[in-house]
């Protein structure tokens, strides 16, 4: 079943290479995924979901997987509810179906081959697969500078898989297996190191401040799916990784590089806040927030690292994973469609789009909302769980230690996020008409279909969290 779920996208991506009808054949593949993903949502528990078989002896390799956890399910969910987005949204260049919706469907079977692992080593080749289709696209398929951006987030990419290839192969030279369940944490000596190569390089995958550099530029530049699913769900891998491999091999070497942690996350909450606040157009003011909000992901992790026993920080980590992925893919999405309708993205450009789009101008007010944590949606409830966590366990006696300290002046971010979010959704479509407005048109039915079904999802999750927290 689970092999399925990868093999899905990989054979309807090469039927489109052989000459299936494009869009259909990624809906149809998209449409069977959720559904086969649905169903083990009542029994990810048991056993009968763990498949695979040995690759190589010695080393001991197996492609295995299998739903390890809550967190591999919640990690499910969110990308095939992406991916079916995706393929619905964006405009594809005339003639380019086949490189477009192939090259969409290998991310998604890169990223869910990435989840559903249970072997390090699969873990990573997955991640690196979806890379591939990625550049691709962004470099012949982009806008903007295409060719820069895709050869910057080649280069910065590259340099962290190689870094975290290193900080694997330390590791597990220490373990007994590469399986998930073979990992424990490393003799004392080389914690630090190991933790060390895992946070830079799960760090730049996931553009942690100051290797963020590559990301707004690329998120850019690149076609709306692959926006979608890169910021959406391929970005979660560092943080999935860290959790999944690095809180369990070096647990203490993570403790011992709080500080430096605590610091480079500030980074990314305040520093691209501030930068956020500044950019003059909405795809590159997404891609910073998108890198922003990293960083109270990593808040979580750190104070996981600082405190094992604390029993909020993971499951806040992953849902407001969860919520990110859902919020920046269907922000992402109306961004493409804002440009579609009046040909810019320059916010100085626009203004009154409400009036001649209004299912565009709510619909994106509400993802708006969503990323800066409107209560009763669901960034809210991972943002919160967040802030808790930071205090997780904590009495005053103690003092204000580094997490606590760092909990307080993330804080800050909220009003950042609240300042350049309102800002650029009065701007874009508030207002009078302006030249790029005035013959805009409303979205179609079928451009709503994604956007319905990722604001369902903020909505559902944002009312009543409970529904992913039962899995973490």
């Amino acid at each position: 079943m689970l092999f399925a779920l990868i093999l899905i996208p990989l054979l309807a991506a090469v039927a489109i290479l052989l000459g299936a009808p494009s869009k259909k054949t990624a809906l149809a593949a998209s449409l069977a995924n959720i559904i086969l993903a649905a169903i083990p949502l009542t029994s990810w528990k048991s056993s009968c979901w763990d498949t695979g078989f040995q690759v190589l002896e010695n080393p001991n390799i197996n492609l295995s997987l299998g739903l390890y956890d809550g967190m591999s399910v919640v990690m499910l969910l969110l990308s095939v509810l992406v991916t079916l987005a995706a393929v619905y949204s964006g405009k594809c260049p005339e003639g380019r179906e086949k490189l477009w919706f192939s090259s969409t469907l290998l991310i998604s079977a890169g990223a869910i081959g990435a989840f559903l692992a249970t072997d390090v080593f699969f873990f990573y080749a997955f991640h690196e697969l979806a890379l591939i289709p990625t550049f691709l696209m962004i470099g012949m398929l982009g806008s903007g500078d295409r060719k820069a951006a895709a050869w910057k987030i080649t280069i910065y990419l590259a340099f962290g898989s190689i870094i975290l290839l290193a900080g694997l192969l330390l590791a597990v030279g220490h373990l007994d297996g590469f399986a998930f369940a073979d990992l424990k944490a490393v003799p004392a000596e080389h914690q630090n190191a190991v933790a060390l190569l895992l946070i830079i390089g799960f760090g730049t995958l996931v553009s942690l401040f100051p290797l963020h550099s590559w990301a707004a530029p690329a998120y850019a530049s690149a076609p709306a799916p692959v926006s979608m699913l890169h910021a959406g769900v391929l970005k979660k891998f560092g943080l999935y990784g860290m959790l999944r491999v690095g809180m369990v091999v070096a647990p203490e070497g993570m403790a011992h590089w709080i500080p430096w942690l605590c610091v480079l996350l500030l980074g990314n909450i305040i520093w691209v806040g501030l930068v956020t606040l500044n950019q003059k157009r909405l795809d590159l003011m997404l891609g910073n927030s998108s890198v922003m909000h990293m960083g109270y992901i990593f808040l979580a992790i750190a104070a996981l690292a600082a405190n094992g026993e604390n029993e909020i920080a993971q499951p806040a980590a992953v849902l407001l994973m969860f919520a990110h992925g859902i919020s920046i893919a269907m922000l992402f999405s109306l961004s493409a469609m804002v440009e579609r309708k009046t040909g810019t993205l320059e916010i100085s450009q626009l203004g009154g789009l409400a009036k001649t789009a209004p299912a565009l101008a709510f619909l994106f007010g509400l993802a708006g909302m969503a990323s800066i944590g409107l209560p009763g949606l669901a960034n809210f409830a991972g943002e919160v769980m967040v802030f808790f966590a930071g205090f997780a366990d904590w009495s005053p006696q103690d003092g204000m230690g580094w997490i606590q300290i760092t909990t307080i002046i993330a804080l800050w971010g909220v009003v950042l996020s609240a300042v350049y979010m309102l800002r650029a959704y009065r701007n874009i479509f508030q207002g009078p008409l302006v030249k790029n407005t005035t013959n805009a048109t409303d979205i179609s039915c079928c451009d709503k279909i994604p956007t319905y079904l990722l604001a369902g999802t903020l909505l559902v999750v944002g009312i009543y969290p409970q529904i992913l927290l039962q899995f973490l």
